[in-house]
Order: C-alpha cells, then structure tokens, then sequence
C-alpha cells in the first residue's frame, strides 16, 4: 500500500471485540465531523446506540466505537467546541478506552484521551505522535510522556497539552525510553520468532548481569516494599505465557525458599474476593507491562494493603509505574506476538528472586546459593546449545502437521512448560493441544490416545523421570506416538527400555534440576509446519489492554 499524503492522521491495528473483523468495521470509524481510532470496549454502547437512533442517529457498522463517535458528532452538532464536546462525551462513556481524534476542518489538531487502556504521547523534532506504548513509538522517537487515567492531550506538530479530568491543566513528565527501534528487523531469519528464539542467550546473560552478584556471589534483587525476611506468601498473578512462568515459579519458592506459592489467572483474581494478610507479597507478571487483567490485580492487592512487585520488561509501563519494585527483563523489543524470549527471561527474574527470598529467610546455605549462582551463570552458554536443528524442527513438524489434536505432558516444573507448549502450538499453527501434569493421564486424557494423536512429553533426566517413563508406556501400548523431549541422558535412557519406532527424540542440554526447563522450553519454541503467519497469528494481540 502506498503511503497517503497528509501531515496529520490516525490508525490502529485493533482486533474485532464488538462486530465482524471486516473492511467496514475498521478503525478509524468516520462521521461526517470526527475520526476516530479506539483500543479499549465500551461497555454502554448498545444503551447509547438506543438513545441516539431515538433522536434520528443512523449507524453504519458493528462496533462498539461507532456509539462514541456519534455521540461525540452529536455533541459537536450542537455547538461545542471539540474539547468541550470530549469532555462531556467521555462523561457518558463506560469501559476501557485510549482515543484518538481528529475533526473535520482542523487540519494541525489532535485530541487522545485515556481510561484503563494505555497511552503515550512521543516527542519529536518536527511532528508530534501517540501511541500505545514506547514500543509502538520507538521507530520515531525515545522522548516519550506517559498520560495518566482521565487525561485528555490535544496535540499539534508544535506540542502538546494535557488536563486532567475537568480539563484542569497538568504537567506530565518526559522520558527517554529504552526502547530502542532500531532493533525492529529481521536480521536475515525468515521471521521474528525464530530471530528472538535464538537471541535468548544474549537477553538471558542480560537479565542475570541486572542482579549484581557481590563478592560473596550472592544474587541481589532491587529493594522490595516488603522485607524478603517478612515474607509469608507469595501470590503470582498473570496472564497466557506469564501465567506459564508463575507456575514454574512457585514449585521453586515452595521448594528452594520454603516460601507458599499461589499463582492465580489475573482475570480471575479480583473477582472471588481473596484473602490477602499482611505478609503476602503479589508479584504481577506481564510482558507488556499493560496487561489490563494483571493491572486489575495488582491495583485489587494494593487496596487490600499488601505489598506488590512486577516482572516487567519496560520499566515505563503502567503495571511498572503502579508497583513497589519491578524485576526487569531485559529481553529487547519482541516482535512476534506469540512470546518466546520475554517468556525464558521472566524465568530468569523469578529464579533470581527466588534465590534472594531463600537467602534472606536462611533457607538455603551459602554454599548452596553459591551452586546456584555458578549453575545461573552457565544459563547462557546452554541456552545456545539448546537450539534444535533445522532437521530435528522439521522432524517434529511434519509429525505435528498432519494432526488435530496434540498431548503435551511434564512432571515438576516441566508440567507448566507443558503448558506452554501446547499454548505455542495452538498459537502459531491453530492446532488443538492441551498440556497435563504426566500423572493425570490416566485420569481422562488417555482416552484420546491413539496413532493420530502425537503425545510430547517433558522427560529432563531427574528423579521423576522413571515415573514419566511409565505415562510413555502407557501411550505406546494404545498404539500412541511419543515426542520424547529430554536430554541425552534421558534419551538414552528411553532408548534402552522402549520401542525405537514409537519414539521421536528431541535432544536438549543437560543442566540442573533447578534449571533444566529452560532447555525444555527452548525445543518447544521450535516449531512451524503450516502456513500461518508465526509473527502475528489470527485474533491475537502482543499487549492484550482489555478485560
């Protein structure tokens, strides 16, 4: 598409929530005397497209912003100035919104308010911008002025002012993001997931050197709202892949801190009242760090009075900005939607708090947290090694390809990574998979297992791995296929007691029990067959800002 003449515009790139993702349902939505461009739902829209066609309003199309936008251009018709006209328009609106407007005959004048969804305005030498984040802006600019809940920001290419609700004037400050745009390519990988698949190394290397290790080689965290010794409980709070962390997480704070672990599915979290004591720190984890659910959550456990942290990786984001201390994942810009890199950095977060928690309560010896550090600082080196071959993907793949359902089982930690797998499947290749702990198989899931039905299974070499051994037993004697991912210990293993030609065999490095899922995790990533678009697949979204 070529680019269209104009020095002022608005688009967006935002998936169908109310009515068909077709051409006439695309933002921006147009009225003969605003345009204007939506991420968020507007909860009343059916009440006030009842009261507007009761005073001759005609609707166009399906969405929930075509009710804003007449009844911004009703307001508008009657003789408001267009601030005046937002200001009571936004009164009559409920649900999450950003907005961004233009108006017929105003050809240097932008208006972009927010409520719950995010928004940043970016400054540049001759042009103002908005956006979503510093993520979307980075490409132009690193100056970058968070607005706040309620605020209303009329641009032009000279500035911008911002009133809080009211249209009381305020003075937001200016950053200089992190972000840096330049790293939005490629760099010769036939796509972004597979270019961030194998930066992972670099990101985790990264991550580890941003908790300094003293001449004691301990891990040191940022200061915590709560003291590490005062801790009792620990609640994790996140969505999809983050959601994926936290479970990992909390078998290492129960067993290496001594330390109860809950994880919670944020969008549930608020919703059955829990009960949160003082002693419970809630740690939010988010890739986008806009996670509108984890954002509800966090701001629930801060109004219940407990102490809260975020795993994060821009530190500008509005869960970092609302929170008692941020554990960065210094991942870099992710492209691709369906997350691989932030992912394996969050674990690295958590394993490093995980360690602090455990010194400061005296649960772990210093010869042990000293094994620990020595295991972290090999993380790097084994995560390059992890990588599979393009013959071993393609292996995979082709198994994968041809099915319609896919099992992906795991024991301890390898269970939620699991969890994980079957999510990046469904993700990035529309196939159906559903991760289980590896005991629950016989409690159900076996009943689909048969020679279509490919059974991956998480074995990293360990106590458990006998028991895991038997779940691939019991799928080999019903005819089932096992992709057995392991490392060579475990491989070798499978290959002395099972059938060869059940078995497909995904090598990995071997590491600690403390460690190993990060191998694991690492095969899973790398996986494409079908023609899918694996950067941005259908209906999802890299920063889901509604609940």
């Amino acid at each position: 598409m070529s680019p269209l003449a104009g020095a002022i515009g608005v688009a967006h790139t935002r998936w169908a929530t109310h009515g068909l993702p077709v051409e006439r349902n695309a933002h921006p939505i147009v009225t003969s005397k605003v345009a204007m461009v939506h991420n968020g739902i507007t909860e009343n829209h059916r009440e006030l497209r009842l009261e507007l066609e009761r005073h001759g309003e005609q609707f166009e199309v399906g969405t929930d912003t075509e009710a804003a936008a007449i009844l911004l251009t009703s307001l508008l018709s009657g003789g408001m100035a267009p601030l005046v006209a937002v200001d009571r328009m936004l009164m009559r609106l409920q649900g999450t919104l950003a907005l961004a407007m233009l108006f017929a005959g105003e050809e240097d004048f932008l208006v972009c308010t927010r409520r719950g969804s995010p928004l940043a305005i970016g400054h540049s030498d001759h042009e103002m911008l908005a956006g979503s984040d510093a993520l979307a802006l980075a490409p132009m600019t690193r100056s970058i002025t968070y607005l706040e809940d309620g605020d209303c920001a009329p641009l032009t290419r000279r500035g911008v002012e911002i009133y809080s609700e009211g249209m009381r004037p305020i003075t937001r400050p200016m950053k200089i993001t992190a972000v840096d745009g330049s790293a939005v390519h490629k760099g010769g990988y036939s796509h972004f997931m597979r270019k961030e698949i194998f930066e992972k190394p670099e990101v985790i290397c990264k991550t580890l050197l941003s908790f300094p290790k003293g001449p004691k080689r301990a891990i040191n965290v940022p200061s915590m709202p709560l003291a590490l010794l005062s801790v009792e409980r620990v609640v994790l709070v996140a969505c999809g892949t983050s959601y994926h962390a936290g479970l990992v997480a909390r078998y290492w704070m129960d067993d290496l801190a001594g330390v109860p672990a809950d994880v919670e599915v944020a969008s549930e979290f608020r919703y059955r009242n829990p009960r949160l004591a003082p002693g419970t720190l809630v740690i939010g984890i988010s890739q986008s760090g806009e996670t509108a659910d984890t954002l509800a959550a966090l701001r629930h456990a801060k109004a219940c009075g407990v102490a809260t942290v975020s795993v994060v990786y821009q530190c500008e984001s509005s869960i970092a900005r609302e929170v008692g201390a941020v554990l960065h994942t210094i991942a870099g810009l992710e492209i691709g939607v369906a997350s691989t890199k932030v992912f394996t950095t969050q674990l690295v977060a958590l394993a490093a708090f995980t360690i602090a928690l455990a010194r400061a309560r005296g649960a772990i010896t210093r010869k042990h947290e000293q094994d620990l550090v020595a295991a972290f600082t090999a993380i790097p080196e084994l995560a390059a090694e992890a990588p599979t071959s393009d013959a071993d993907a393609a292996r995979i793949a082709r198994t994968l390809s041809a099915a319609s359902h896919v099992l992906y089982l795991g024991r301890a930690t390898a269970f939620p990574i699991a969890l994980e797998g079957a999510l990046k499947l469904k993700e990035i290749s529309y196939v159906h998979a559903q991760g289980y702990p590896a005991g629950e198989l016989k409690h159900g899931p076996i009943a689909l297992v048969d020679a279509q039905m490919p059974v991956v299974v998480l074995a990293p070499t360990g106590e458990l791995f006998g028991k895991i051994a038997s779940n691939m037993a019991e799928v080999m004697t019903r005819g089932g296929r096992v992709i057995l991912i392991s490392d060579q210990h475990g491989i070798a293993e499978a290959g002395e007691k099972m059938r060869h030609d059940h078995i497909t065999r995904l090598p990995l490095v071997h590491c600690t029990d403390t460690l190993r899922d990060r191998g694991s995790v690492t095969g899973l990533q790398h996986r494409r067959r079908r023609d899918t678009d694996i950067d941005k697949p259908r209906n999802l979204a890299k920063s889901v800002t509604v609940e």
